[in-house]
Formats: structure tokens, sequence, C-alpha cells
């Protein structure tokens, strides 16, 4: 009896602080912080007790995905389709408005000054939440890379990764970069079996093959063929990862032997492995060559505070595989599809490019920079659809910002576009594309209004080559190829790990 007692007490003197914890985090914490937002007039959806609002957030995306496409090629209706979430609880509550993922909270906040603010910081108010926030599975796809990284270990990666891709590197790339665009070209000539002959192509799948070719060659000095298993690997990853990511993650949930998971860890083996075996074969030729993974890897062999090992570039490595391809196909997606439906704009585009390239010769380094409308045309492309819909930061104490009083541990959540499409910042057409906004001697916009990169120290590193890639791609475009909007195409973009059309990307082409 006495032994019996005895369990009994060590049970209860191990349950009931769990449960005590439980309870603080699950009701004492979201009621303190709730409270604290209402006394601010900051409302949101009502809270679930456990799952917070994320059924009714995925139930919203998932909505969205299977509603109708937009009747034309118009982009007020995008926020509705991409980030429905945004859209209907900011109209329900106002802005900023909270929501909750489980017990934690997110402060949507659309205020560029905040922005600006938050985003600039250098006084270690404000962590960078990690690509997934706490969810495990929604980090394997890179969350251990710069993304998911904060502190003195990002710190230690950026000093190591930025010099890959400053401009004078990258510009280096602009013959190769023009050589791989070439050869995409010459297939689509084949396609229109004589002059002024229109031709059907699907941009958004021609684009990522390009852009994989790209990171694959300038990057890690590999083949696109060499590199086209973790290409695959990686878009099935891509899906489980957003699947992960609108999903509150129960603890411990990760080593639970189900059909997902067993995929997700037979996914990474073979993905680790693959570049681990590319790193091997690939090494020497990238430290001569002084590309990302040559830097990477004679940080490896560094005796200093910035030494990198094979698991850290292994991480880094599934970063520029996945963001190097998917960032730059998109943009060049949506731009190429703007210019199809905006003739005007891709007349006076084809004009600069012929006047500034000629209508034969690839733009090169020295000429790149005059291409004035083109670069407009990227930047108002990057403003209506931006490669990241959203980026978050965590409060790490108690701060004021503004009129916002911040609790520690509140996740603040800035909607890139949605603030890209402030009327108050862009003017009452700021749903519509006019590339003027961006030229030279117009009207600047706001710090913290502008953001398809990110912003501040954590500004996205490879934004150098995605803009030097669309941007020789686009014009090379140009001067071979008029082109429409394709009548089979449908305009349904949506939210995956990206902002992306939903049955492709159609263009009828004509050779010049």
């Amino acid at each position: 009896m006495a032994a019996v007692f005895s369990v009994f007490l060590t049970s209860l003197f191990v349950t009931v602080p769990c449960v005590i914890r439980l309870l603080y985090c699950l009701l004492w914490v979201p009621w303190r912080l709730q409270r604290r937002f209402r006394l601010q007039g900051i409302k949101g959806p009502p809270r679930r007790l456990l799952s917070g609002n994320a059924a009714e957030f995925r139930a919203m995306l998932e909505g969205a995905q299977s509603s109708p496409p937009l009747a034309s090629f118009h982009h007020a209706g995008v926020l509705s389709r991409v980030v429905p979430h945004y859209h209907e609880w900011s109209a329900r509550h106002g802005r900023p408005f909270v929501y909750w993922f489980g017990p934690r909270a997110r402060l949507v906040v659309s205020d560029h000054d905040v922005v600006a603010t938050v985003m600039t910081d250098s006084t270690e108010a404000f962590d960078k939440s990690g690509f997934g926030g706490g969810n495990p599975l929604a980090r394997q796809l890179f969350g251990q890379g710069l993304p998911g990284l904060s502190g003195d270990k990002w710190a230690r990666h950026r000093r190591v990764v930025a010099p890959a891709f400053n401009m004078e590197r990258v510009k280096a790339w602009i013959p190769e970069i023009a050589a791989i665009t070439s050869s995409m070209l010459d297939t689509w000539e084949v396609q229109g079996e004589s002059r002024h002959t229109e031709f059907e192509v699907d941009v958004y799948q021609g684009f990522h093959t390009l852009s994989a070719y790209v990171i694959s060659h300038v990057a890690f000095g590999s083949s696109y063929e060499e590199g086209n298993r973790i290409f695959e690997l990686q878009q099935e990853q891509g899906k489980l990862v957003a699947l992960a990511m609108r999903t509150v993650y129960i603890p411990g949930f990760r080593f639970v032997p189900t059909n997902k998971n067993r995929r997700r860890q037979s996914l990474n083996l073979e993905l680790q492995n693959l570049l681990r075996k590319l790193i091997e074969i690939n090494g020497r030729k990238c430290e001569d060559a002084k590309n990302l993974l040559g830097l990477m890897l004679s940080a490896s062999k560094a005796l200093s505070k910035f030494k990198m090992d094979i698991e850290e570039i292994i991480e880094e490595c599934k970063v520029f595989y996945f963001g190097g391809k998917e960032t730059t196909a998109h943009l060049l997606t949506w731009a190429t599809l703007l210019l199809a439906s905006n003739r005007e704009w891709q007349d006076k585009a084809r004009d600069e490019v012929h006047r500034v390239c000629g209508k034969f010769e690839h733009p090169n380094a020295e000429n790149l920079s005059n291409l004035k409308i083109v670069d407009m045309v990227l930047k108002e492309t990057l403003r209506l659809y931006p490669p990241v819909v959203a980026v978050n930061r965590t409060a790490t104490r108690d701060i004021k910002l503004g009129k916002l009083d911040i609790p520690a541990g509140t996740q603040l959540e800035f909607p890139i576009i949605d603030i890209h499409r402030d009327t108050g910042v862009w003017g009452a057409d700021a749903d519509e594309f006019n590339p003027w906004r961006f030229a030279d001697g117009h009207r600047r916009y706001h710090l913290g209004a502008y953001l398809p990169f990110g912003m501040g120290p954590s500004v996205c590193v490879g934004k150098n080559l995605s803009m030097v890639e669309a941007k020789v791609a686009l014009a090379m475009i140009l001067q071979r190829f008029t082109f429409v909007v394709s009548p089979s195409y449908v305009h349904a973009p949506i939210l995956m790990m990206n902002t992306r059309p939903q049955y492709g990307a159609q263009i009828l082409a004509c050779k010049i």
C-alpha cells in the first residue's frame, strides 16, 4: 500500500506542474495578451482554445484555391485569392488585427513606419521568427539556412555567403546567363514554323527550367542535369512544407510514423545525400571559381570564427537551389504576363532594348544598367506580385512602436503583398500596373512600403542575381519576340510557397 501511495505522489508531483504549465500557456498567456490588445482597440477573429485560428486560416486558403478564377487579367482581386485571411480579417476587424496560431499571437501590421522601424532595428528588440515559425516540419525545406537562422549563426553564414552575390561577381556571370537564355529562346523559335507565325508557350514551366540552369551553373558549378533530381525533390518537399505551415504543430508529431512524415524523412535523406555527392564532385572546381559553393567550402577549411561545417553547407545549398530558382522564375513569369497584357509597355521596353543593346547583341555588364524601362517593369512586377507575401519578426521584449504597445513574444507579421497595394502610398491606382512609379524623378515610395526582397540587415542576399538574371532574360525575349496573353490562360494566382499562377502562364509569341 505504501508503495502504491508513493507512486501516486510521484505521479502527482510530475503531472500537476505539467498541467499548470499547459494551462498557463494555453489559457493565461493568450487571455492576458488578448486583453492587452483589446485595450489598444486591436481586434481579430475569435480564438479557439487549442488551435487558435489555424482551422479558419486553412479553410480560407483552400476555399480561395478552389474559387473561380478572376474575371480578367485584373489585379484588384489578387489579395482575396492569394491571402484571403488578410483580405477578410482586415475588412472585418480593421488594421492592425491579431489572429492566433495555437497559443501564439500574430499581430498583422501594415503601417510602413512600423515596418521600417522593425526591419532596420539594430537593438535586438526583434528576432527573426525563422522560416516556418516553431514548426520543425515547415523548416525542413531550408529552415537551417539563412532564412531560418538568427543571431550569431545567421551573421556567420551571411558573412560567408554574401560575397558570392556582390554586383561585380554577378555581372561577370551575365555572358553565361545570356547564353542559357539564348538556348531557351532557340527552342521557342523552333515552335514557330515561320516568321510571324504565333505559337503558344507556357512561360511558367520555361522560366523554372531557365532559372534552374542558371543557379546550377553560376552558384554551384554544376549542370542542370546534375541538379535536376534536387529540384524534383524540393518541389515535392515544398508542397509538404506549405501544408505544415498551415497547421498547428503538436510537439513530437514529426516522430509519429505517418505516411507524410515518412515521406518527409525520405525526401530529406535523399536530398542531403545528393547534395553531399554534388559537393564532392564539384568542390575543387568551385573553390577555384570562387562561386557560392566555393566560398562555403573555403570557409569550411578556414581556421576562423566564420568556419562552416559540411552540414551547414548542405543546408545553405538547399536554400539557394530552391530560392534561387523559384524567386527569379516567378518574377519573370509575372513580368512577361504583365507585358503581354500591356502592349504599350511592351513596346516601350522593346524600343529601349533595341536602342541600348541592338536587335541581335546580348545585354552585357556595360549596357544593362541603361535598361531603365525594363528595370521599372520588373520593380512594378515585384510590387504587384512579390516573391514572398509576408515577413515576420518576434518581439524579444515589451516595446512601444508609435501607438502600439507590443508584448514580448508577439509575432509581428508584415503582409508585403498588402503593403504594396496601400493607396495611401501608391495612389488610387495601386492595383494597376504602372511602371512609371519607379521612374527616376518620380515621387519616391516611403521606407517600409516596398520590400519585395525584405529590407535592413537581412535583405535577401540573392537579390542582385535575381534582378540581373530577370533583366537579361526579359531583354532578350523582347529582342526576339512580340507576345500577347493566350486565350487559354486563366488568371488564378494562388499561394503555395510563392504567388504563382494556378494553371500555368500561357502566352502567344511571334518571332520578330
